[in-house]
């Protein structure tokens, strides 16, 4: 078999099964192992693929810039925040990490709502200068682009001196084996420091996230009070998610968030 049909062969795999593990295709094709290794390792540097150790994940879409993400499954970035506003109640203290979801939600929070949002975004406070009954604090640091947030050294000082009751992160991949990852090292941290602050911290992952994997972890499972998703409940993903004890928030693409926070689908 040549390299480009065996390539082509490991993507659809990876595609039909969401995994590879390097050993077992190697033994499924008759080939060394270290060859199975050398393609992967291949086509992570293309940006095709997640390499982990003994194998591959699919890679995420939400690498991309911020503007092109905007593109990427607005519905169900949409439905996803509508969902994640309605546990905002009035009088609390919200920490809202930065990225395309983190901003519909900041969009969809009703503007008479009384709350106090502290967020290392200056796009989501730009968004909330509307909101005349929120009180508004932004953490200052280096600006990451790809996210438009603040990270680095003086970003995560700031956050330390800050507490809040709920905090809403972003991730780029949602994996029962590799975790809550994202894609650059210091973000991850600022993302780290953020939930450390707050009661309660819930992951916002739209569907393209929910299976894929990125570089750096962010979380572990028992730091998070739970996913909200607009992926299918039934998908193995979710349900191995859920196995690991982690409470999924159902958010459906095309519906209404409810009203009443405790009415939020939840498995």
């Amino acid at each position: 078999m040549l390299v480009a049909q065996r390539r082509t062969q490991l993507l659809q795999l990876l595609k039909e099964t969401g995994r590879i593990v390097a050993k077992d295709v190697a033994a499924d094709l008759g080939i060394s192992e270290d060859s199975i290794r050398r393609d992967l390792r291949d086509l992570a540097a293309e940006g095709l693929c997640q390499r982990v150790y003994g194998g591959a994940l699919p890679v995420s879409p939400a690498i991309v810039d911020y503007t092109t993400r905007q593109w990427v499954e607005p519905d169900g970035k949409r439905a996803v925040a509508a969902t994640a506003a309605t546990l905002v109640r009035a009088g609390g203290t919200l920490i809202l990490d930065g990225g395309t979801t983190a901003l519909a939600v900041a969009q969809l929070l009703p503007r008479d709502l009384e709350c106090t949002v502290i967020t290392n975004s200056p796009t989501i406070a730009s968004a909330l200068l509307q909101h005349p009954h929120a009180d508004l604090f932004l953490l200052g640091g280096r600006i990451f682009k790809h996210s438009a947030v603040a990270c680095g050294a003086a970003a995560v000082e700031a956050a330390q001196n800050v507490s809040a009751d709920l905090c809403f992160i972003g991730v780029t991949g949602v994996h029962p084996e590799a975790g809550l990852t994202t894609g650059d090292a210091e973000d991850a941290a600022m993302k780290r420091a953020l939930a450390s602050r707050a009661a309660e911290t819930y992951i916002l992952a739209s569907s393209e996230k929910i299976g894929t994997a990125s570089p750096y972890r962010v979380l572990s499972w028992d730091q998070t009070a739970g996913v909200i998703t607009d992926a299918d409940p039934s998908s193995a993903t979710i349900k191995e998610v859920a196995k690991r004890g982690v409470e999924i928030v159902h958010a459906t693409v095309g519906g209404h968030a409810p009203s009443d926070p405790d009415s939020v689908s939840r498995q």
